[in-house]
């Protein structure tokens, strides 16, 4: 099915993907690509509109990013924002230079409620600034629809063209209202109808998986995490028995979480009628993480030990015709593929599988969706909520919450740590606000007193941040009664821990990986 599609053109901002979820949240389909794109590419996906993001660059210098000035002839509504909106500015003969003052943060806007880009928003509202640059002449034929104190051309259009410029960022939570102004581009200025609903995609993906499929048999390295639970429970849907998943313990999940996987995936689960394996393989992990304290050689041991795992067990099954992953949007981005911002990491899902694995093609029917669009398949695939709401779980599980050397002691420390930590949480009404919360073991014992008795014992850090992106992340505010009672019960209930910390900073150590 052809969707309506709002296209992204990354400049290099940071925060492209946040603003194709923006646009998704409106359910009007949306993909990223780079500015560097084959127009001729971008102009046949036939997009109801176009958004130029920010970037770090200056628009008037020779080597900043540019676009060829024909797609403002094109007929089709496009909004820039940030350097995006400089460079619309720029092309099309206004004047952007060094503003005398740069503003950051949150700063009063005031706009003209006339245009379709601000109906119904506040004439004074709070926008997220972020430039060195500013506009200090719109472009002719556009007029000034925004200003700040030191910004006097904070928005511009020209609804003739359908062209329309922010200086903010109408993407973050930031910008007070900015949810609102997304809506009103994609609906008053492209025409959008919204046609991008999960339960309409569930339908649609289920069928093609069918004919794409045939008889051919399939095979899924199942975590346990969200992305391959979803897919699996999709490829159920779809072919039954013609799908394995093969789930591996290496006795660094979360507590009862092995128990969790089987229940909806095993046999007994008329819901989902796959072949499913389950492999015990907690002491050859072990045994190759004994005397391991490096966290970047601990990951390497654990990834290396799945594709060994895994490569004996798909070898047990034989031929399979097709590969199953739970590759994800962010994965394609952040590998480089759908955008212009640097490299974040390889392509997980990918890079990792063993090459021995006989199959003719792969299906990652998650591919174009963001995490929380993911949620929602499974959602409506009939998966339980505590494996749809998830916390994100980093791919080498407990061995990177676990500083210094992995023991199955440390193991059990963490997950009953984690388990008092989540449990504690859920009571307190806390779990749809925060967005990851989690135990990690210090290597730091220290002295202590229990019961008129001396101690020496393990101190165990907890964690507990706020994020819409999973990029960047603020500490949560705890109440302190909900640490008191965690407190409590971590030091009385779980053996070898005398001392509970809150780690208060606002970006992730460094070791701990976000799924």
């Amino acid at each position: 099915m052809q969707h309506e599609t709002v296209i992204v053109l990354d400049f290099g901002g940071q925060y492209n993907q946040l603003i194709a979820r923006r646009v998704r949240e409106n359910n009007v389909y949306c993909e990223i690509y780079s500015y560097k794109t084959d127009l001729a590419l971008i102009k046949a996906k036939n997009p109801k509109g176009i958004i130029f993001t920010g970037g770090p660059n200056s628009v008037y210098l020779e080597d900043s990013p540019t676009i060829d000035p024909e797609i403002f002839n094109w007929g089709v509504p496009i909004l820039g924002i940030c350097y995006g909106s400089q460079l619309m500015m720029h092309l099309l003969g206004g004047h952007v230079c060094r503003a005398p003052e740069r503003e950051y943060g949150k700063t009063e806007v005031f706009v003209d409620n006339s245009s379709k880009m601000f109906a119904d928003v506040q004439p004074s509202t709070i926008c997220w600034m972020s430039h060195n640059d500013y506009i200090e002449q719109a472009a002719p034929d556009f007029r000034i629809t925004a200003h700040t104190v030191n910004c006097p051309v904070a928005a511009a259009e020209n609804a003739e063209k359908g062209l329309y410029a922010v200086q903010f960022h109408p993407e973050v939570l930031h910008t007070a209202e900015g949810k609102k102004m997304l809506h009103n581009f994609v609906y008053n200025v492209c025409g959008c109808t919204g046609d991008w609903k999960m339960d309409s995609f569930v339908e649609n993906n289920v069928k093609a998986l069918r004919k794409e499929i045939g008889d051919g048999k399939v095979l899924c390295a199942l975590s346990g995490g969200v992305d391959s639970s979803v897919l699996a429970a999709m490829l159920a849907k779809a072919i039954g028995k013609q799908l394995t998943c093969v789930f591996v313990d290496h006795g660094l999940l979360r507590k009862n979480e092995k128990e969790e996987v089987c229940a909806v995936f095993g046999p007994g689960n008329p819901n989902f009628d796959i072949n499913f394996v389950c492999v015990d393989a907690r002491e050859r992990y072990f045994g190759k993480l004994a005397g391991v304290t490096e966290p970047e050689r601990k990951r390497k041991i654990i990834g290396e030990e799945f594709i060994r795992v895994f490569e004996e067990e798909a070898k047990k099954i034989g031929k399979v015709d097709f590969l199953a992953q739970g590759t994800i949007y962010p994965d394609v981005v952040e590998s480089g593929l759908g955008g212009e911002s640097t490299v974040i990491k390889s392509h997980h899902n990918v890079g990792g599988l063993p090459d021995t694995v006989d199959f003719k093609e792969l299906v990652e029917p998650l591919r174009n969706l963001f995490k929380d669009e993911v949620r929602q398949v499974g959602r409506e695939l009939g998966l339980p909520e505590y494996l749809v709401s998830r916390q994100p779980f980093p791919g080498p599980g407990l061995g990177i919450r676990i500083i210094g050397e992995v023991t199955p002691e440390k193991v059990a420390i963490v997950q009953d740590a984690d388990a008092i930590w989540r449990e504690e949480i859920a009571k307190a009404g806390l779990d749809k606000e925060i967005n990851q919360y989690y135990a990690a073991l210090t290597n730091m014992r220290s002295v202590g007193v229990m019961g008129d008795e001396r101690t020496y014992d393990y101190a165990v850090a907890l964690r507990a941040v706020t994020t819409t992106d999973f990029m960047t992340a603020e500490s949560y505010n705890m109440p302190w009664d909900v640490l008191g009672t965690v407190t409590s019960r971590i030091v009385n209930e779980v053996k070898h821990v005398n001392r509970v910390f809150y780690d208060c900073t606002g970006k992730p150590p460094a070791t701990i990986e976000l799924e």
